[in-house]
């Protein structure tokens, strides 16, 4: 966009803008009423996808950074959420309803605490990495004088925030029923626990690619 169209970003940012809102909230009010997890987190896919291209929509090195700053963290999430999503397993085949992570925490307590971190990052609660990602977003979007999209923006989060508590409360406090196998390969193990470490510890630096995003923003936008 900034290489072929830099000269016009007043025009084309409108259409970012606009794509970025709609991405927001059919992603967040589609994800509502899913009970399979897996096409709840593809329907959530998009929203985030909305976030991301408010940092775009800001026409701005400042949103740029932000844009990327908010994938690379983004991704992190998803790998590891996905790694415990493709763990999931009832009665020896595959599993996807989330009423079947009812009372998880009680079987598998760092598994389900690990979940948990990821869960919050991905719907914006402080201190978890995922906040600052979505308020650099929204902080590109106000200062580029985009305040309705970043109000958009915070309205999705809120919205956004309700199905991943939900799968929280479940694994936590929802109804007794039969067992949640999570037979997780070493390698699905490692890519849960690690994401969601950097999701806590990632908030002293971000990861450490503050600079390196900041960089490429410059390179992008000049």
């Amino acid at each position: 966009m900034f290489d072929a169209f830099g000269a016009a970003v007043a025009d084309w940012s409108q259409v970012i803008a606009v794509i970025s809102a709609l991405s927001m909230f059919v992603g967040a009010i589609a994800a509502i009423g899913q009970r399979n997890i897996k096409r709840l987190m593809a329907y959530s896919s998009i929203a985030h996808m909305g976030f991301a291209l408010m940092g775009l929509a800001a026409g701005t090195e400042a949103g740029v950074k932000a844009m990327l700053i908010y994938m690379a963290v983004y991704v992190v999430m998803n790998v590891g959420t996905f790694a415990f999503i493709l763990s999931m397993e009832k009665d020896g085949a595959p599993a996807t309803d989330i009423d079947t992570l009812n009372l998880y925490a009680k079987k598998e307590p760092i598994k389900a605490l690990a979940m948990l971190v990821l869960l919050f990052s991905l719907a914006g609660v402080p201190p978890m990495l995922g906040f600052f990602a979505k308020y650099g977003v929204l902080l590109a979007a106000v200062n580029a004088d985009m305040v309705l999209l970043a109000v958009a923006g915070a309205v999705a989060s809120v919205i956004g925030a309700f199905y991943y508590l939900r799968i929280v409360y479940f694994m936590y406090f929802g109804a007794e029923t039969d067992g949640l196998e999570t037979r997780m390969v070493p390698a699905q193990w490692v890519l849960l626990m690690a994401s969601a470490i950097v999701m806590v510890a990632g908030v002293v630096n971000l990861l450490g690619i503050e600079g390196a995003a900041a960089l490429a923003a410059e390179v992008l936008v000049r």
